[in-house]
Order: structure tokens, then sequence, then C-alpha cells
């Protein structure tokens, strides 16, 4: 028996080791359009919605998803007011919105274990 080129190795193994990261490369690039998304954020609430103490906008990070995506449609319909976040919930879609939250409750407060 012939022994196996480096190259088909290599491409073995490649082949191999995608197999196993299958999922997770599937759910990469919505996961990073969610995470670009987020920094959208990061000017006002913080990054990954840690503001900082005594900022004027609450941070974002551990927060009930339910709770994010009502305020976040209560900006965008006119139930809620303040300054510059019914303009910036216009623009987002009802499933961005649901990423975002789901985004921001997945992360860890600021000073959480």
């Amino acid at each position: 028996m012939k022994p196996m080129s480096l190259r088909r190795w290599m491409l073995l193994a490649a082949l191999s080791l995608s197999s196993l990261g299958v999922q997770a490369q599937a759910d990469a690039p919505q996961a990073l359009r969610t995470r670009s998304l987020a920094a959208t954020c990061a000017a006002c609430h913080g990054t990954a919605g840690r503001a900082l103490p005594g900022a004027p906008v609450p941070g974002l990070a551990g927060l009930p998803a339910a709770e994010l995506i009502a305020q976040m449609k209560a900006f965008k319909e006119g139930g809620r007011t303040a300054t510059v976040m019914p303009q910036i919930a216009k623009g987002y879609s009802d499933a961005q919105i649901e990423q975002l939250a789901a985004y921001f409750a997945a992360q860890k407060a600021e000073g959480a274990p």
C-alpha cells in the first residue's frame, strides 16, 4: 500500500475536523452579524451592553430578553419617549430586535458572577 501524501493527509484531517464543527460553523455567520448589530449600541450602552458606572443610559447586559424586546418595541411604536432611541429602534426589524435582546440577555452584567 502506498503511503498517503502530505496533501491528502491534510485534506483528510481538515475534513475530519470540519465535520466536528459543522454546526458551530453554520452558526458563526449569524453570531457575527448579531455581535456586529449589538456593537452599534456600544456608544451609549457600553461594550456588550455593560454601561459605565454613572452613565445616563442603562446597561443592557443580563436584562431579560422579553423586557428588552418590550422596551425596543415601545420605542419603535412611539409608546416610550427618549431623545434618540425611538429613531434608532425604528431602524430595526422585529427579528433584529429579538436577536439583540437574546444577545444582551446572554451577556453577564458588570460584576455578575
